[in-house]
């Protein structure tokens, strides 16, 4: 018979990483029936009887965010056989505070008190065997981390889940409030599955969701609110704040008698902080890191690899050996240029950068799984909030730098209305995996200089900040950011299963899309390219320039004239790299037959140089990381504003943002760094950098009305 277990837990308690250390590759990802927060499940490695639910990380139950409203939902509706409280036994107060919650739903309950190794490293000791005394709960040390006493944990969670005796909720409450509590239970009847004495706390904190659901007749409604305002009075303090009250009183009292630090002063990562998060010393160190990762990932590491995959594997081995099978096979001329020009020619293009992404996400996992990100988080939110955002806002883009559907889709955790939206708009402003592709190609270009890189990550941030600041000044978009808190973990060394599992998680959609979309892209690219105007199918020692592909590129090429790259074969890998990013890098391979390439021809790279200046190569990469990223993101933006105005907007705005920034970069460099003559289009780029100074230090006249209104309010 199958079990099934919910794991609950605190943001950073390592719930997730116990998830995965449980369940492998037998994990499913979704959503959550009627919103959008996603929904983990999985099976137990060990045994696929037992399934597993990740929900989402919450500090209470309390229906304040979306977060909690589902776990919650989740488990008075589904009812898991048990739950697995996951607390960070280095923080352990508070996060226990969610167990006193837990108890009271009437399903069995299991403590996991993660992160036992750090406990030990600090010499605290923690009286397990008292707690679970005390709490009526079993209680198992772990270190998901470290895989230690996971096969026990499911052990007693399974042995709980099949016990037939009575599920003893934490006494949480003085006899005071269960006074009141009692009187409340005792009016009250419901289906018993649903717990009368959780019912009746919530209703003592005037849940109003729980409100709405108990459809309290207007009798028993008076007569609980009767009971409340009797409470508050003796209290002197409103239903919700009393509960919250004694359930940390409770908890204190609890870690007062079975914690015991064993140091005295700064732990590790306090000391660490200091200097991450120094105020002064933080956005420098970040920048140096960061700087560091994609040095690493574009020159020592994943350059040399890079080299060998387009170069030997894919020039000299698949395309070399293959086409040479081919051909002694007698297959006709035009499907051996199909096969070697297109597909490797195309697919082949885009992921010989494969090694360079990897190596980047890789670092990129290392400093998530540390700890690191989240400081990163804290520390820009004080930055973020000067531009109108808060450090809510970096966590769905910094997803965005894997790819730009989940940071869009990141947003829904943002509960301001212009916040998220505002934050949709500039979530893919960030590099993303396949626009990564393109900034490796650049930087072959560039004689593969370490500093390219890191321009297009910050960028990506400067992007986001003048965004927020123009936007947070308008109408639509005014009001206060909304306040951050997050719990910022223990530091600690990586998890490299994790780590490797994270790397693939995102290189793997990269590999499915290489395989699939731009499969097609290149197919099709080929087959325009050797298609001429009249409709014949070209010749292949006919002139490229004369195929239909050739012909749409040199119809529309004015249009990115003005931006430095305005011949035809920019403008067909521009345009129909907003089906996907990757057909940039693909488009290019195919136009040049890389696969027909033999020694001595010019490579990729070499192509890229004969076609742009060092100027509008930037102006390109600028414009093609500013602009939409893709289909899949227009659709995922028009998921999440769920409204075709606001789609339409955010779409625009970044088609406009990213032409008229791309626009002043090619007409400024043009004249200041190339040395020729201002034009009409200078002009026209010194009259946008004025609209843009405009908007930006503009005073922001909604800000007086929106205090006013609070300070009203608070009067």
């Amino acid at each position: 018979m199958g079990i099934t277990i919910a794991l609950a837990g605190n943001p950073n308690s390592g719930k997730t990483t116990l998830f995965n250390a449980l369940t492998g590759s037998y994990q499913y990802v979704g959503n959550w029936p009627g919103v959008t927060v996603e929904k983990k499940t999985g099976e137990y490695s060990k045994n696929r009887d037992i399934k597993i639910t990740d929900l989402p990380g919450t500090y209470s139950l309390s229906p304040y965010t979306l977060e909690e409203v589902v776990s919650r939902d989740y488990l008075l509706k589904e009812r898991p056989d048990v739950i697995i409280d996951v607390v960070d036994a280095t923080n352990i107060e508070r996060n226990l505070y969610l167990a006193t919650q837990l108890s009271e739903i009437g399903i069995p309950l299991v403590l996991a008190f993660n992160m036992m190794d750090v406990v030990r490293k600090n010499k605290d000791s923690i009286d397990s065997k008292k707690i679970e005394e005390l709490l009526n709960c079993r209680v198992v040390e772990i270190s998901a981390i470290r895989n230690e006493n996971l096969d026990k944990l499911i052990d007693v969670a399974v042995e709980e889940a099949n016990s037939k005796k009575k599920i003893i909720e934490i006494k949480a409450f003085s006899p005071e409030v269960e006074k009141y509590i009692s009187e409340i239970e005792d009016l009250l009847t419901l289906d018993e599955d649903i717990p009368k004495r959780w019912v009746a706390i919530k209703l003592f904190e005037s849940d109003s969701k729980i409100m709405e659901d108990a459809n309290l007749s207007e009798d028993l409604e008076n007569k609980v609110s009767a009971i409340i305002e009797r409470a508050e009075e003796e209290f002197d303090d409103d239903g919700e704040g009393i509960i919250t009250d004694e359930r940390y009183n409770f908890v204190t009292d609890i870690v007062s008698k079975t914690v015991k630090k064993g140091r005295e002063g700064l732990t590790s990562s306090d000391k660490a902080d200091k200097i991450l998060t120094n105020r002064f010393l933080s956005l420098p160190i970040f920048v140096v890191i960061m700087a560091a990762i994609y040095y690493i990932s574009m020159t020592i590491v994943g350059g040399p690899v890079t080299d060998w995959v387009n170069d030997v594997f894919f020039g000299e081995i698949v395309a070399g050996n293959f086409m040479g099978f081919l051909e002694g096979l007698g297959v006709a001329d035009w499907m051996v240029s199909l096969i070697g020009d297109g597909v490797i020619g195309g697919v082949g293009a885009v992921l010989g950068f494969l090694p360079i992404i990897a190596v980047l996400f890789f670092f990129i996992a290392i400093l998530e799984d540390v700890g690191y990100m989240s400081r990163i988080a804290f520390i820009l939110d004080k930055l973020f909030r000067r531009f109108g955002l808060s450090g809510k806002s970096f966590i769905p883009i910094l997803v965005g730098t894997g790819c730009s559907v989940p940071g869009i889709v990141g947003t829904r955790t943002i509960e301001n209305d212009n916040d998220r939206r505002m934050t949709i708009v500039v979530a893919s402003f960030m590099p993303c995996g396949a626009k990564t592709d393109i900034i490796a190609l650049f930087a072959a270009f560039l004689g593969g200089a370490w500093w390219y890189a890191p321009i297009w990550y910050f960028g990506g941030i400067a992007a986001v900040a003048i965004t927020g600041i123009m936007l947070k000044k308008t109408k639509r978009f005014h009001g206060d950011p909304a306040p951050f808190v997050m719990e910022l973990p223990e530091y600690h060394l990586p998890n490299m299963r994790s780590v490797f599992k994270a790397t693939w998680n995102r290189c793997k959609s990269f590999i499915v899309k290489a395989g699939t979309i731009i499969l097609l892209c290149t197919v099709a690219i080929w087959v325009l390219q050797h298609i001429s105007v009249d409709g014949h199918f070209m010749d292949f020692d006919e002139n490229v320039t004369d195929s239909l592909l050739a012909f749409v590129g040199k119809k529309l090429q004015w249009i990115f004239a003005p931006l430095g790259f305005g011949d035809w074969i920019a403008t067909i890998a521009t345009i129909l790299g907003l089906i996907a990013k990757e057909v940039v890098v693909g488009t290019y391979g195919v136009v040049m037959g890389i696969a027909d390439a033999e020694a001595g021809d010019p490579s990729l790279s070499q192509f890229i140089a004969s076609n742009f200046s060092t100027v509008s190569a930037v102006s390109f990469m600028f414009f093609n990381q500013l602009t939409v990223p893709c289909f899949a993101a227009m659709g995922a933006i028009r998921e999440e504003m769920n409204d075709k105005r606001w789609t339409a907007f955010a779409i625009g705005y970044q088609i406009v943002f990213s032409y008229t920034v791309a626009l002043m970069i090619y007409q400024f460099g043009r004249v200041l760094v190339l040395g020729q003559s201002f034009n009409i289009w200078t002009g026209v780029a010194v009259v946008i950098l004025c609209i843009y100074l405009y908007f930006i230090f503009r005073p922001n006249r909604y800000k007086d009305i929106h205090t006013t209104v609070q300070r009203s309010v608070t009067e």
